[in-house]
């Protein structure tokens, strides 16, 4: 599903259209069915900037109004001057200038439209952002050590204290701090959470760069493109741990997961 990188991508690439004032709004019976949350009151009204905390997009309104999106397992947003909309396409909003829409083939997304306060009080659910000036190795220590009988890729998912993680991004940082994801959070040493604060950053750094990752029928940008951040994996979905070049990638499950990790470079 869209982890952080993919969603900040779309962010950015929706931010070049701004401000888009929507004319008119339609929808699918599924819309309101699986994905809207709320009663939705756009027309008219213009998004003036789209900010992002973890993998939920906040488009703000001009009259002060907010609309969540939460894109699930595959949901996008598509911006164009036309859209072709798909039996996939849930809500078409036409600007002025633009037409955005919601693509959601499975239907996992989660929109919602908020006051002010509402929208502040939905975000607050979420820990700090994997990007944040505030994400100190302090606060890193603190949320691990919380969990101490968790496993580490578990406690990294975990969206109250590691907003915008995700499955590949927790089991690469696993693997890039050299730590095995199944290992215990009261296991991990001192000296390894200044290795996991980096490796936070090495993950996040060629993701962003390549407009994502896309896998097998997963991810595209709002263009409709695939991100290419898979070529930067190390140990997700690859044969060979590509830190050591020789070892075979272990898989699992764990806590319902798939999870990937080399034998010989995580301890």
């Amino acid at each position: 599903m869209p982890e952080l990188p993919e969603v900040e991508t779309i962010r950015l690439q929706l931010s070049h259209y701004l401000p888009l004032k929507i004319l008119t709004a339609s929808s699918t019976p599924q819309l309101k069915q699986n994905i809207l949350h709320t009663d939705l009151d756009l027309q008219n009204k213009s998004i003036i900037a789209i900010k992002r905390k973890g993998k939920m997009l906040d488009f703000i309104l001009d009259d002060g109004s907010h609309m969540l999106s939460h894109l699930g397992m595959t949901g996008t947003w598509l911006i164009g001057e036309t859209i072709k909309s798909g039996k996939h396409t849930h809500l078409t909003l036409t600007g002025d200038r633009y037409t955005l829409a919601y693509d959601d083939p499975r239907r996992f997304g989660h929109l919602y439209y908020y006051t002010k306060s509402e929208a502040e009080k939905k975000l607050a659910e979420l820990g700090l952002d994997l990007t944040d000036p505030d994400f100190t190795l302090e606060y890193l220590t603190s949320a691990i050590k919380r969990f101490p009988e968790r496993a580490l890729k578990v406690t990294l998912l975990d969206q109250k204290y590691f907003a915008g993680s995700g499955n590949y991004i927790a089991n690469e940082i696993c693997a890039r701090s050299g730590i095995r994801p199944t290992r215990k959070c009261r296991l991990v040493k001192k000296e390894e959470f200044p290795k996991i604060l980096n490796a936070i950053h090495e993950v996040l750094a060629p993701a962003l760069a390549s407009g994502g990752t896309t896998f097998q029928g997963g991810y595209r940008d709002s263009t409709g493109e695939s991100g290419q951040g898979v070529d930067h994996l190390v140990v997700f979905y690859q044969k060979i741990c590509q830190m050591c070049q020789k070892t075979p990638v272990k898989k699992i499950i764990l806590a319902q997961r798939g999870t990937y990790y080399c034998p010989l470079c995580q301890k």
